[in-house]
C-alpha cells in the first residue's frame, strides 16, 4: 500500500530496529510508495513511511530491490556529493564511496551478499543512512 512520506526529523532522527520475518509486509509497502514517487525518487527506507525497522528498497535500472537489515561491509574510494530526498526540503553535500559491498535478507528471507557501484552504491549508502538515524 502507498504511505505518506514521513517529514518529522525527530522521527527520521532515531535508529531503525531489526526487521524480522513478520516485517515483509513493509518491502511492499515501500514498493508501492516508490512506484508512487518513481518520477522524483530512486530509493526509500522504511522510516520515510512510518516504519522504524531496518529495511530499504533501491531502485537498480528495471527492478527494485528490497533489502532487509541491509549493513555495508565493505567500501571504497570515497568521493563529495550532493544529495536531496523526499523527506527533507533542498540538497545537502555528502560524503559517498564509489564501490561498496552490502549484505542484506531479501523477501523470502535468504541472504545475499551483493556489490554495488556508482549512482546505485550511492543510494543505498543514503538509504542506509537513515536507518542509522542519520539525516542527509
Amino acid at each position: 500500500m502507498e504511505k505518506d512520506i514521513v517529514k518529522d526529523i525527530f522521527f527520521l532522527g532515531q535508529k531503525s530496529e531489526p526487521a524480522t520475518k513478520e516485517d515483509l509486509n513493509i518491502g511492499k509497502d515501500l514498493d508501492d510508495t516508490l512506484k508512487a514517487n518513481r518520477e522524483r525518487c530512486v530509493g526509500l527506507a522504511a522510516n520515510m513511511i512510518g516504519f522504524k525497522k531496518r529495511v530499504i528498497i533501491v531502485n537498480v535500472g528495471l527492478v527494485n530491490i528490497v533489502m532487509y537489515n541491509p549493513v555495508i561491509t565493505k567500501k571504497d574510494t570515497p568521493y563529495e556529493t550532493e544529495e536531496g530526498c523526499l523527506s527533507l526540503v533542498g540538497e545537502r553535500k555528502t560524503t559517498r564511496f564509489e564501490n561498496i559491498e552490502v549484505e542484506y535478507y531479501d523477501t523470502s528471507w535468504t541472504k545475499h551478499k551483493q556489490k554495488f557501484k556508482g549512482w546505485t552504491a550511492q543510494i543505498c549508502q543514503h538509504e542506509i543512512d537513515h536507518l542509522n538515524g542519520i539525516i542527509i
